[in-house]
């Protein structure tokens, strides 16, 4: 029997975890990127390489775009892409936090159409495909209620008052992790009401966790509440909102 594109995913991203992990405690070498574009390590080029040896020699057809991997637009010209963070939260990896993960993403025509989010040192798989639900180690997920003051993930510049209308935050209760998809993991998971980044987003960090939100019942858009789209020339997005739907609009409204 085949094996589907979620299934090739979930395998690869325990397989770059094993990887991952052997490095995570013997203090890999650190370097960083030029233009102030953050830390990389020995690990996250073991890790890409890997997957993007395995991935592309099983669908050769896809295109590949990768944190670590130099961009061309080949990739433009096909209709199916693989889209990876080889390690998510590198700066948590550096520190010896486990809230790190793989992020693996299959997108066809601009839509996110499978994804795994896979945190080795937690034993945690979020897994998704369209319109097939989104999973934690196989257990359905469902976005949750939202709490009172809401519960949000983001870093404090966020909340600075110069990035809300009338110069007023709304009152949440903020949290913070390194990685970008894990952020958007545990909203889908219910343990958060939402997720913000103001920044512009490189689509290795979001795609994955962005399907993986949406099919556990969230609403993810841009900082302008406009839906995302990927595989784009510039691969990056203007900021990402993923949140329980009446908090998503709160914080959509809410916004410069």
């Amino acid at each position: 029997m085949p094996v589907t594109d979620l299934d090739l995913l979930i395998d690869a991203a325990r397989k770059a975890g094993e990887i991952a992990a052997d490095f995570f405690k013997s203090a890999p070498k650190v370097w960083d990127k030029p233009a102030g574009q953050g830390p990389v390590t020995e690990a996250d080029l073991a890790v890409d390489t890997m997957l993007r040896e395995s991935l592309t020699a099983a669908r050769p057809d896809y295109g590949w775009l990768s944190e670590e991997t130099d961009d061309t637009s080949d990739r433009l010209s096909t209709t199916r892409q693989f889209i990876v963070d080889p390690i998510d939260g590198t700066r948590a990896f550096i520190d010896g936090s486990k809230d790190w993960a793989h992020s693996l993403a299959i997108v066809e025509n601009g839509q996110v159409r499978a994804g795994v989010v896979y945190l080795p040192m937690k034993d945690q798989m979020f897994a998704a495909g369209l319109g097939e639900g989104a999973t934690l180690n196989g257990e359905t997920l469902h976005v949750g209620g939202t709490a009172t003051p809401p519960t949000i993930l983001t870093n404090t510049p966020t909340m600075d008052v110069t990035n809300w209308k009338n110069a007023q935050p709304p009152e949440v209760d903020r949290h913070f992790r390194s990685s970008l998809a894990y952020r958007m993991c545990l909203v889908a998971e219910g343990r958060f009401d939402g997720m913000i980044t103001l920044r512009p987003s490189w689509e290795w960090d979001i795609a994955a966790g962005a399907l993986i939100l949406a099919e556990a019942g969230g609403a993810v858009t841009d900082k302008k509440g406009i839906p995302l789209r990927f595989n784009n020339p510039h691969p990056q997005v203007n900021g990402v909102i993923g949140a329980v739907p009446t908090f998503h609009q709160t914080l959509a409204d809410q916004l410069l």
